[in-house]
């Protein structure tokens, strides 16, 4: 499951977990106007991920995520909000914050941010009303 994947699968995937988690659904237009891209492009990337194992489409025309294809989903969204708040109290307005962290989730290795996690962490429990 750790094989590395281009920005655009996990930027699709990202999408696709949040509007379901909003929604409970979700189907290539949503996708389209979340991420600002055209359908013909959505439709490319949604064939490409149903034949990678990351998605399932649905007769309804829901998309949904496989195993692999939530673990991956989770993992990028997981990493977008702590990098986002991480930013945020490092004193970053929001709104940079949320566009800086969109980009690090895909760039920052695996061992870097289990470093910047703990280290987080461990301010976080040693003063929790700090900004860290």
């Amino acid at each position: 499951m750790g094989k590395k994947i281009s920005k655009s699968t996990e930027d699709y995937l990202e999408a696709i977990l949040m509007i379901r988690q909003k929604t409970g659904q979700c189907r290539s237009i949503d996708v389209a106007y979340h991420l600002n891209v055209s359908k013909p492009s959505v439709s490319v990337a949604m064939a490409n991920l149903e034949k990678a194992g990351f998605i399932t489409r649905e007769q309804n025309h829901d998309l949904k995520l496989t195993r692999a294809g939530l673990w991956r989903a989770r993992r990028v969204l997981e990493r977008h909000h702590f990098l986002t708040e991480l930013l945020v109290h490092l004193g970053v307005p929001r709104d940079k914050a949320e566009e800086d962290a969109c980009v690090m989730e895909h760039d920052v290795s695996q061992s870097t941010y289990d470093h910047m996690r703990a280290w987080y962490d461990e301010r976080m429990a040693q003063n929790p009303r700090s900004e860290a």
